[in-house]
């Protein structure tokens, strides 16, 4: 009996940009009874049912993106008389829809750190349960991930995650319901280790996976404060320090590791934090800016955010402090406009940005937004070849609409089409050569030069394109981009790398 751990993807680019942290938490949650489990991430090539065997079990782990394709795996593995497990959050959402659609004996529902050694138990035996019940695991027994098992020189960032949950409520977000509002934080001293390993591999650039790197702001501690809530005041107090803790002993790393995570506006009113995260080498971070205009804002339940010159301002805080900033934008809000895009696009350039993603509003399962849009429907849903238009995720990805929530003002085919004049306009060649100035060396640049180029190839052309040809023309050119990209972020392994010496103490100290 062999243990397959499969990531779903309509499109393999050979290259992957990070690793799918999860297919390597359950390898590390799988006993050594099993044996290895054999890892598939679809986005470097396609999984192959014939390797699957009688009496396998097969964990497959979905989100709404590539539910699709996750549930018609499930159904060929089940073929091939495999045991059939689905976790992850959309089948965390919808755990019928994997037991009636997708082939599966067993759901697992919330995280898999703990539960997952009994499901492989029950299924051994055969009687797996229908449903299982992961939860949210505390920080202490999140599991490091079997990096081991990676293939070599396939993916470009690894990644690491330190803490989960995101005490925010924004709209079109699910984190806070699936994850929790309440931040559990790993301790400092697991996660070093976790990322001196990877070190050790070869792995240089390394995405800190947070659902929010600052959990803490000082908006947070103020109103403790006001509140005179001491015992509200220490936990954040304490939070915050593990935070600085963590910074502190990234710093200590090698000077050629690169940090990646994501973060809310809020951490340009922080300069101490910004200042950290610098010497930390956390390089870069993905920003939520989603709206322009404080009505935008408004609408997503990010009123928290600034707007206007006051959000280009606060924008290249970030820059000033060492933090390159991805920022990411949504179009399709009621509130947009014909000028909203250029706006938008005019802004991007004015902050600063050095990366920038502009996505069309999309109703996802689990969050405020898709709950109105569910509702304001009621009876009167449209149907694509006999699928209801809010279980969109069970179309081919040809047959999805663009946009799903009608506009006051503006055709569906309007807002892609102006979505992609603002793609084009942010990454047209002149546009990238400016912001190359990030770097200094003529072979930085360059190497700028190709890796945006790489990113709007997947983000904007893969995702944004309307028919199949273009598609496929897409996905031909970002896995052309991808094999020179991946060769600039390859670094020489470094077996020898030691752990620093204050989280050395702090694994002395814990008996590890």
């Amino acid at each position: 009996m062999a243990v397959h751990l499969v990531n779903p993807s309509e499109v393999s680019f050979g290259i992957g940009v990070i690793t799918p942290r999860w297919l390597f938490v359950l390898a590390a949650a799988t006993p050594a009874e099993y044996g290895d489990p054999i890892v598939t991430d679809e986005t470097l090539q396609p999984f192959d049912p014939k390797q699957v065997q009688p009496g396998d079990i097969v964990g497959i782990g979905i989100h709404t993106g590539n539910a699709y394709r996750g549930l018609e795996l499930g159904r060929l593995a089940r073929e091939r008389g495999a045991w059939v497990v689905y976790g992850g959050i959309h089948a965390t959402l919808y755990p019928d829809e994997a037991h009636e659609l997708g082939g599966a004996h067993s759901v697992v529902k919330g995280d898999g750190d703990d539960i997952w050694k009994t499901v492989l138990a029950d299924c051994s035996k055969g009687t797996p349960n229908r449903i299982y019940e992961g939860g949210r695991v505390s920080a202490d027994r999140f599991l490091p991930a079997r990096w081991d098992l990676t293939p070599r020189g396939r993916y470009m960032w690894a990644s690491v995650q330190t803490v989960r949950g995101c005490p925010k409520h924004c709209s079109f977000c699910s984190v806070w319901r699936t994850d929790g509002q309440r931040p559990r934080q790993r301790s400092t001293h697991i996660v070093i280790r976790e990322i001196v390993q990877l070190r050790q591999l070869g792995y240089r650039f390394i995405a800190l996976a947070d659902d929010n790197f600052y959990p803490v702001t000082l908006a947070d501690l103020a109103l403790a404060e006001r509140q005179n809530n001491a015992q509200r005041l220490a936990e954040l107090q304490a939070l915050r320090a593990e935070r600085f803790e963590l910074m502190e002993s990234l710093s200590q790393l090698p000077s050629d590791m690169v940090f990646y995570t994501q973060i809310t506006m809020e951490a340009a009113e922080d300069p101490h934090f910004l200042d950290a995260m610098q010497k930390a080498h956390i390089k870069g971070a993905l920003v939520g800016v989603e709206a322009v205009t404080a009505e935008g804002l408004k609408a997503v339940f990010k009123d928290f955010n600034c707007s206007g010159e006051a959000l280009a301002e606060r924008l290249r805080t970030f820059k000033r402090h060492g933090v390159h900033v991805l920022g990411s934008f949504i179009f399709g809000l009621s509130t947009d406009r014909e000028e909203t895009f250029e706006a938008t696009a005019a802004l991007a350039k004015q902050a600063d940005l050095t990366f920038a993603q502009f996505v069309t509003m999309t109703p996802f399962p689990g969050t405020v937004d898709f709950q109105r849009w569910e509702e304001n429907l009621g009876e009167t849903v449209d149907r694509i070849q006999g699928v209801p238009i809010t279980r969109y995720w069970l179309l081919p990805t040809t047959l999805r609409p663009k946009l799903f929530i009608p506009h006051p003002t503006m055709a569906a085919e309007e807002i892609r089409m102006r979505t992609q004049k603002v793609w084009d306009s942010f990454y047209s060649l002149a546009e990238i050569w400016k912001r190359s100035n990030c770097v200094t060396t003529l072979r930085a640049r360059l190497a700028f030069l190709f890796i945006s180029k790489l990113y709007r190839q997947m983000y904007a052309n893969t995702g944004i394109a309307t028919d199949s040809a273009r598609r496929k023309s897409a996905n031909r050119w970002a896995r052309w981009l991808a094999k020179p990209c991946q060769r600039l972020f390859q670094a020489k392994p470094m077996p020898e790398l030691a752990i620093p010496a204050c989280s050395q103490s702090q694994l002395t100290v814990l008996g590890q």
